[in-house]
Protein backbone atom coordinates (compact mmCIF):
# COMPACT_ATOMS: atom_id res chain seq x y z
CA UNK A 1 0.00 0.00 0.00
CA UNK A 2 0.86 3.96 -0.91
CA UNK A 3 2.33 5.71 1.81
CA UNK A 4 2.18 9.61 2.56
CA UNK A 5 4.79 11.77 2.89
CA UNK A 6 4.02 12.47 6.13
CA UNK A 7 2.44 10.31 8.76
CA UNK A 8 -0.86 11.00 9.16
CA UNK A 9 -2.10 13.08 11.69
CA UNK A 10 -4.70 11.13 14.31
CA UNK A 11 -7.25 12.43 16.53
CA UNK A 12 -9.42 10.54 18.65
CA UNK A 13 -12.77 12.74 19.83
CA UNK A 14 -15.68 12.74 22.27
CA UNK A 15 -14.31 12.15 24.58
CA UNK A 16 -15.94 11.68 28.36
CA UNK A 17 -13.29 10.03 30.65
CA UNK A 18 -9.79 11.08 31.11
CA UNK A 19 -8.48 7.66 31.50
CA UNK A 20 -9.50 7.24 28.02
CA UNK A 21 -8.28 10.22 27.02
CA UNK A 22 -4.82 9.61 28.13
CA UNK A 23 -4.81 6.27 26.92
CA UNK A 24 -4.79 7.44 23.61
CA UNK A 25 -2.36 9.99 23.40
CA UNK A 26 -0.18 7.15 25.21
CA UNK A 27 -0.77 4.97 22.39
CA UNK A 28 0.18 7.59 20.06
CA UNK A 29 -2.81 9.67 19.52
CA UNK A 30 -2.14 13.62 17.97
CA UNK A 31 -4.92 14.98 19.99
CA UNK A 32 -7.96 14.52 21.80
CA UNK A 33 -11.60 16.32 21.06
CA UNK A 34 -14.25 17.01 23.73
CA UNK A 35 -17.63 18.01 22.61
CA UNK A 36 -19.95 21.21 24.00
CA UNK A 37 -22.90 20.02 22.65
CA UNK A 38 -25.45 19.17 25.06
CA UNK A 39 -27.46 17.06 21.95
CA UNK A 40 -24.65 14.49 22.11
CA UNK A 41 -24.05 11.96 24.04
CA UNK A 42 -21.00 12.46 23.88
CA UNK A 43 -21.57 15.86 26.15
CA UNK A 44 -18.72 17.22 28.49
CA UNK A 45 -19.49 19.79 31.35
CA UNK A 46 -16.55 22.07 32.19
CA UNK A 47 -15.81 20.16 35.11
CA UNK A 48 -15.10 17.13 32.99
CA UNK A 49 -12.88 18.60 30.58
CA UNK A 50 -11.49 20.05 32.48
CA UNK A 51 -10.17 16.59 34.31
CA UNK A 52 -9.57 15.31 30.70
CA UNK A 53 -7.61 18.22 30.00
CA UNK A 54 -5.37 17.52 32.92
CA UNK A 55 -4.84 14.05 32.08
CA UNK A 56 -3.58 14.52 28.30
CA UNK A 57 -1.60 17.64 29.56
CA UNK A 58 1.12 18.31 26.97
CA UNK A 59 0.98 15.00 25.31
CA UNK A 60 -1.69 16.03 22.80
CA UNK A 61 -3.46 18.63 21.46
CA UNK A 62 -7.17 19.37 23.00
CA UNK A 63 -9.84 20.10 20.42
CA UNK A 64 -13.36 21.54 21.67
CA UNK A 65 -16.37 21.00 19.41
CA UNK A 66 -19.05 23.05 19.19
CA UNK A 67 -22.07 23.37 17.02
CA UNK A 68 -23.49 27.09 17.02
CA UNK A 69 -22.95 27.77 20.38
CA UNK A 70 -23.66 31.28 21.76
CA UNK A 71 -20.64 33.12 21.89
CA UNK A 72 -20.79 33.25 25.47
CA UNK A 73 -20.78 29.34 26.02
CA UNK A 74 -17.32 29.20 24.35
CA UNK A 75 -15.82 31.82 26.28
CA UNK A 76 -16.97 30.34 29.36
CA UNK A 77 -15.33 26.98 28.14
CA UNK A 78 -11.85 28.84 27.16
CA UNK A 79 -11.82 30.26 30.40
CA UNK A 80 -12.34 27.04 32.57
CA UNK A 81 -10.67 24.35 29.96
CA UNK A 82 -7.76 24.54 28.87
CA UNK A 83 -8.42 24.05 24.29
CA UNK A 84 -5.51 24.62 21.59
CA UNK A 85 -8.19 24.23 18.85
CA UNK A 86 -11.92 25.13 18.17
CA UNK A 87 -13.97 22.78 15.60
CA UNK A 88 -17.27 24.12 14.84
CA UNK A 89 -19.46 21.87 13.68
CA UNK A 90 -22.42 24.34 12.53
CA UNK A 91 -23.46 27.00 10.85
CA UNK A 92 -20.69 29.25 11.79
CA UNK A 93 -19.81 32.42 10.24
CA UNK A 94 -16.04 32.73 9.16
CA UNK A 95 -16.04 36.07 11.43
CA UNK A 96 -17.77 34.02 13.98
CA UNK A 97 -15.25 31.48 13.96
CA UNK A 98 -12.29 33.45 14.14
CA UNK A 99 -13.03 35.99 16.90
CA UNK A 100 -12.12 33.60 19.72
CA UNK A 101 -8.40 34.32 18.94
CA UNK A 102 -7.50 30.85 18.90
CA UNK A 103 -6.73 28.11 16.08
CA UNK A 104 -10.43 26.60 14.27
CA UNK A 105 -11.54 23.74 12.50
CA UNK A 106 -14.21 24.36 10.39
CA UNK A 107 -16.77 20.88 9.73
CA UNK A 108 -18.15 20.69 6.08
CA UNK A 109 -21.08 18.10 6.09
CA UNK A 110 -20.57 16.09 2.87
CA UNK A 111 -23.85 15.88 0.78
CA UNK A 112 -23.65 15.70 -2.77
CA UNK A 113 -21.04 16.92 -5.62
CA UNK A 114 -20.01 20.28 -6.09
CA UNK A 115 -20.94 22.01 -2.87
CA UNK A 116 -17.25 21.90 -1.32
CA UNK A 117 -15.10 24.03 -2.94
CA UNK A 118 -17.84 26.80 -2.39
CA UNK A 119 -18.94 26.07 0.95
CA UNK A 120 -14.38 25.67 1.65
CA UNK A 121 -13.72 28.86 -0.05
CA UNK A 122 -16.14 30.46 2.98
CA UNK A 123 -13.24 29.40 5.88
CA UNK A 124 -9.94 30.79 4.38
CA UNK A 125 -9.09 31.62 7.93
CA UNK A 126 -9.59 28.23 9.19
CA UNK A 127 -6.74 26.07 10.23
CA UNK A 128 -8.14 23.26 8.87
CA UNK A 129 -11.27 22.09 7.30
CA UNK A 130 -12.70 18.29 8.48
CA UNK A 131 -14.84 16.44 6.05
CA UNK A 132 -18.02 15.16 7.71
CA UNK A 133 -21.43 12.82 6.66
CA UNK A 134 -24.38 14.79 6.37
CA UNK A 135 -27.08 13.89 8.01
CA UNK A 136 -30.16 15.65 8.63
CA UNK A 137 -30.59 15.53 12.50
CA UNK A 138 -27.08 14.78 13.54
CA UNK A 139 -24.66 16.86 13.64
CA UNK A 140 -21.50 14.20 13.99
CA UNK A 141 -20.70 11.00 15.51
CA UNK A 142 -22.83 9.40 12.97
CA UNK A 143 -20.93 6.38 12.57
CA UNK A 144 -21.55 6.62 8.41
CA UNK A 145 -19.10 7.36 5.65
CA UNK A 146 -19.72 9.71 3.48
CA UNK A 147 -18.70 8.95 -0.63
CA UNK A 148 -14.85 9.52 -0.25
CA UNK A 149 -14.90 10.11 -4.01
CA UNK A 150 -16.29 13.44 -3.23
CA UNK A 151 -13.11 14.33 -1.69
CA UNK A 152 -10.75 13.13 -4.14
CA UNK A 153 -8.84 15.90 -5.37
CA UNK A 154 -9.54 18.06 -3.12
CA UNK A 155 -7.02 21.09 -3.72
CA UNK A 156 -6.93 23.50 -0.20
CA UNK A 157 -5.37 25.64 1.27
CA UNK A 158 -5.90 24.20 4.56
CA UNK A 159 -4.90 20.98 5.75
CA UNK A 160 -8.06 18.72 5.06
CA UNK A 161 -8.89 16.66 7.78
CA UNK A 162 -11.19 13.48 7.38
CA UNK A 163 -14.04 12.22 9.38
CA UNK A 164 -17.16 10.40 9.20
CA UNK A 165 -17.79 6.42 9.91
CA UNK A 166 -13.95 5.92 9.96
CA UNK A 167 -12.57 2.54 12.11
CA UNK A 168 -9.51 0.24 11.94
CA UNK A 169 -11.04 -1.51 9.12
CA UNK A 170 -11.32 0.92 6.93
CA UNK A 171 -8.93 4.00 8.09
CA UNK A 172 -6.05 2.84 5.74
CA UNK A 173 -8.25 2.76 2.93
CA UNK A 174 -9.73 6.10 3.55
CA UNK A 175 -5.88 7.47 3.93
CA UNK A 176 -5.00 5.83 0.16
CA UNK A 177 -7.65 7.24 -1.47
CA UNK A 178 -8.31 10.93 0.21
CA UNK A 179 -4.70 11.47 1.39
CA UNK A 180 -6.02 13.88 4.26
CA UNK A 181 -3.57 15.95 6.92
CA UNK A 182 -5.59 14.15 9.50
CA UNK A 183 -7.86 11.78 10.84
CA UNK A 184 -10.83 12.39 12.84
CA UNK A 185 -12.66 9.10 14.66
CA UNK A 186 -15.44 8.90 17.25
CA UNK A 187 -17.75 6.08 17.49
CA UNK A 188 -15.37 3.98 14.89
CA UNK A 189 -13.36 3.21 18.46
CA UNK A 190 -16.33 3.13 21.22
CA UNK A 191 -17.74 0.62 22.99
CA UNK A 192 -20.44 2.42 24.12
CA UNK A 193 -21.51 6.84 22.98
CA UNK A 194 -17.92 8.20 24.34
CA UNK A 195 -16.58 5.08 26.08
CA UNK A 196 -13.71 4.51 24.41
CA UNK A 197 -12.17 0.75 23.43
CA UNK A 198 -8.56 0.79 24.21
CA UNK A 199 -8.07 -2.17 21.99
CA UNK A 200 -10.36 -0.41 19.26
CA UNK A 201 -8.03 3.02 19.32
CA UNK A 202 -4.97 0.80 19.45
CA UNK A 203 -5.65 -0.87 16.04
CA UNK A 204 -6.49 2.57 14.37
CA UNK A 205 -3.34 4.13 15.59
CA UNK A 206 -1.73 0.94 14.49
CA UNK A 207 -3.34 1.21 11.21
CA UNK A 208 -2.79 5.02 10.60
CA UNK A 209 1.07 4.39 11.17
CA UNK A 210 1.83 1.53 9.36
CA UNK A 211 -0.15 3.04 6.13
CA UNK A 212 1.58 6.46 6.30
CA UNK A 213 4.69 6.31 7.80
Amino acid sequence: MMKTERRTFIKICGMTQDSDALAAVEMGADAIGMVFYEPSPRCVDNEQAARIAGAVGDKGLKVGLFVDAPESQVREVLENVPLDILQFHGEESQEYCAGYGRPYWKTIRVREPGQLDAQIAQYEGASGILLDTWHPTQAGGTGKAFDWSLAEGLTLQQPLIMAGGLTPQNVADAIEHVRPWAVDVASGVEESPGIKSETLMQQFIEEVYRVST
